[in-house]
């Protein structure tokens, strides 16, 4: 049987004006990982709670495999669940923590040992098996943590950021080791941060989360590339996208002295002119379209310097960063031209926000 997430219109409300989630529809199917990405309060860890069913949803449905477990408690739900701090029984050995959700569930003790061996195996826990939690690194709290949940054979994997307590470097690595893991399972994986590299190093989709509404579904790529409104654009990308607000006149954009053409359909006065900072480079001729400025800011970023540069446009000047190769050694005021390529800017409407292009189905903001 293939295994099937879904989320029907889900809300949940404490009060009429606290209200963390809002009308939340999605699926995760059999070996998708889909992450819950957003800032702080946005409402991830609170979906992550409705379908494990530590809360009850004020209204919608969760439904695990086409049966409605809205009302089930966690217990009845096929369901495992990483939290952020671990959860490890410290009193118990790694072979007890592991065994444990099985002999809750009265698995057959013939059936346990060899399930913990066949995990064990696969995450190189056997010299651990005697020890407890406290005389093991980080990272190896991670694994067995991983391991008690995939000896259950669970319908569905919640992880609740389970690297938030790692350092950088273990942080990596171990980043890696969870996206080959759940590579190989067929079951879906619902995996809850604030890192957009996490979310866009494993996910196959990524759900992009702010103030309780769901702004898009889609694939890292398409999230990076064509993201649906201004707050996707924003939140996705470090250093964080460029953002112009500038006039129109006759379908093109005036920034600085070159005119740039918007979008085909577009008639407005005014626009918001997206673009990363990656994509921006150092003009290479003058007969190339650009716009001149002075450099106020470098940073040294190992392989690029991050360069903030102050450009006379309209009544104010306005600032914009670009990653350049350590091949462009700018020093503090000097003058510098920037061109942005057509094909990596970004529209968004002044008003609402919302990506100025035809939208595609994949792209889903319904708040």
């Amino acid at each position: 049987m293939n295994k099937k997430l879904e989320l029907v219109d889900l809300r949940k409300a404490y009060t009429p004006t606290v209200v963390p989630v809002k009308d939340i529809s999605l699926s995760v199917g059999a070996g998708e990982f889909l992450t819950l990405l957003g800032p702080s309060g946005c409402g991830k860890s609170t979906i992550l709670r409705l379908i494990a069913g530590l809360e009850q949803p004020s209204s919608g449905k969760v439904l695990l495999n086409g049966q409605d477990v809205s009302r089930l408690s966690p217990g009845d739900r096929n369901i495992a669940m990483v939290f952020q701090s671990y959860a490890l029984y410290p009193h118990m050995t790694v072979y007890e923590n592991i065994a444990s959700g099985l002999k809750l569930r009265k698995t057959p003790s013939g059936e346990v040992q060899s399930r913990i061996h066949e995990v064990a195996d696969f995450l190189g826990l056997h010299e651990l098996m005697h020890r407890k939690p406290g005389q093991l690194s980080g990272g190896q709290r991670q694994r067995v943590a991983v391991a008690r949940t995939l000896v259950r054979r669970p319908d569905v994997f919640l992880l609740d950021e389970p690297l938030s307590n790692l350092d950088a470097l273990l942080r990596e690595h171990v980043r890696a080791e969870l996206k080959q893991l759940f590579g190989s399972q067929n079951t879906p994986v619902v995996y809850v941060t604030h890192d957009q590299t996490e979310a866009m190093t494993l996910s196959t989709r990524v759900a992009v989360l702010n103030n309780g509404y769901l702004q898009q579904l889609d694939t890292p790529e398409r999230i990076y590339t064509e993201p649906a409104n201004r707050f996707v654009a924003g939140f996705i990308g470090s250093p964080q996208m460029n953002f112009l607000q500038v006039k129109c006149e006759a379908g093109r954009a005036i920034v600085g002295n070159s005119r740039i053409p918007l979008p085909l359909g577009s008639n407005t006065k005014e626009i918001i002119l997206g673009i990363r900072p990656e994509h921006v480079h150092v003009a290479q001729s003058s007969n190339e379209p650009a716009l001149d400025g002075q450099v106020f800011l470098v940073e040294n970023l190992g392989m690029h310097n991050l360069v903030s540069v102050r450009i006379v446009s309209g009544e104010e000047p306005i600032t914009v960063r670009a990653l350049l190769g350590m091949e462009h050694r700018l020093a503090t005021n000097a003058p510098v031209r920037l061109a942005f390529p057509p094909d990596s800017i970004n529209w968004f409407d002044v008003g609402t926000g919302d990506r100025v292009e035809a939208t595609t189905p994949s792209m889903v903001r319904n708040g």
